[in-house]
Parts: structure tokens; sequence; C-alpha cells
């Protein structure tokens, strides 16, 4: 029995398919995807739904319902205050702040993956400037440390966080330890003051207040200080000083 003779492949269809799994279509359709996420939010305001029309009804399911929806409005850039102050307003203190962090954590998974499979490959060749290598060299080698200090520091956005460890290679297990356990005070603060938000004269919320304050005004600081550190001149290279040429034993007796 004869074998059955392969097909010739179409040149154009190859073409095509190269084009399309290519890492900057690839590219274009990550911010295709966010651009419609982002829309979306401005046009229906999910965080409204979330904060105020979301059926108090209490149990797990509810906690783990509310916890989904604020991984997909994560992802879609919804601010994370807005949603811990609703996690505490509808659920308390503890249960809040299981959702949140859940919620935290899924939005998180979703971005990191999102730009792991569709930007990584385009955006690591334009990885050149020095500031960016040595990004990439941090969060790519220590992975979990740079992350938790990330997620500790309020004043970097959260979305950028998680696009900027997907283009390194940093690997899932260290992001979204360091995402769970780093965001963890941040959040409380605000769950504890949207749970609060009924009796804002009690020392748990004038301590989650306060603590939102002072990290916010430390983020800024730093973040100023960083800004002026930057715009001073870097000291110039030293020139290289050429080593002198030793004589010929011959020339040097002369």
């Amino acid at each position: 029995m004869l074998a059955p003779v392969p097909r010739p492949t179409d040149p154009f269809a190859a073409r095509c398919s190269r084009a399309l799994l290519s890492p900057w279509s690839r590219l274009a359709l990550l911010a295709l995807v966010l651009l419609t996420a982002a829309t979306l939010v401005v046009l229906y305001e999910p965080q409204r739904l979330l904060a105020s029309g979301w059926p108090q009804t209490g149990g797990a399911g509810a906690v783990m319902l509310f916890g989904l929806a604020y991984g997909l409005c994560t992802a879609a850039f919804v601010p994370r205050p807005v949603l811990n102050l609703a996690a505490g307003a509808l659920f308390g203190s503890a249960y809040g702040l299981t959702a949140a962090v859940a919620g935290t954590v899924l939005g998180a998974g979703i971005s990191f993956t999102l730009g792991r499979t569709l930007g990584q490959d385009a955006l690591r060749p334009l990885l050149k400037g020095r500031w960016l290598l040595a990004a990439d060299g941090q969060l790519s080698r220590h992975g979990f440390r740079s992350m938790l200090a990330i997620r500790l520091f309020p004043g970097v956005p959260f979305a950028a966080a998680n696009y900027c460890a997907a283009v390194s290679r940093m690997g899932y297990v260290p992001f979204l330890l360091a995402t769970a356990i780093g965001t963890v005070p941040n959040t409380a603060a605000y769950v504890v003051a949207g749970a609060q938000a009924g009796e804002p004269g009690s020392p748990a919320f004038l301590i989650s207040a306060g603590f939102i304050v002072l990290s916010g005004l430390g983020a800024a600081v730093v973040a100023w200080r960083k800004r002026h550190a930057l715009r001073r001149p870097s000291a110039p290279a030293p020139v290289p000083v050429p080593a002198p040429v030793p004589l010929p034993a011959s020339q040097g007796a002369r």
C-alpha cells in the first residue's frame, strides 16, 4: 500500500499564520484587550455595582463570587481601593479581607498571564536602557523579594507591576506568592476602613485611616526623592589612561 503523498502547504496561508502568531500581532491583541476592558469599565462602572448594588447576603458563596468579580475588575483597571472599601462594607473585616486578597491574586494572575503570553516576546527586545535592564535583571533574578517589596510599597501602580513582572523572566509561583503576602497590609487597612465606615470615631477606623494616610505620604516622599535623584547628572566615566609602552632594550641603553 502506497503512503499518502503529503500535500504542499500554501505559502500564502503559511505567511498569514506566521503573521498572526508573530510577537507584534500578539502585542497588538493585548493592547486591544486592555483597551476594550478599560472602555467597558468607563461605560458601565462595575465598581458601583460592587460598592452599592451587590446583594448583601452572607455565606462563603457570596464571598467567593465577590472575589471572582473583584479579580476581573482589577484586571480591567478598576481601582483597588474602591473594591477594598466595598469588600469591608459588605462582608466585614475578616471575610472582606479574604475576598479582597483572593481577588487581588486572581486579577494579578490574569494580568500576568496576558502579559506573559501576548506581550513578553515583543517587549523583551526593547529592554535596552540602563534602568530597564537593571529592573529586568532584579525582577528576573530576585523575583519573590523584588515583587514583595513592590507590593508593600503603595506608590507602585498595581497594573504596571503586573505587566513589568510578566515581561521579565519571573516565575508564576514567586509572583503570586509575593502578591498574596505583600498586598495584605494595605488591603487590610482599606477593608477595615470600609467595615467601620459607619463608626468613623472608632479606634479601628482611625488606625486604618491613619495607616492609609501615612503610607500614601511615605510613597509620595520616596517618589519625590527618586525623581530628583534621576534628574541629577551622572558623573562622567573616567577616561582610561593608556599604559606606557616599554622601549626595547637596545633603545633604552642609548
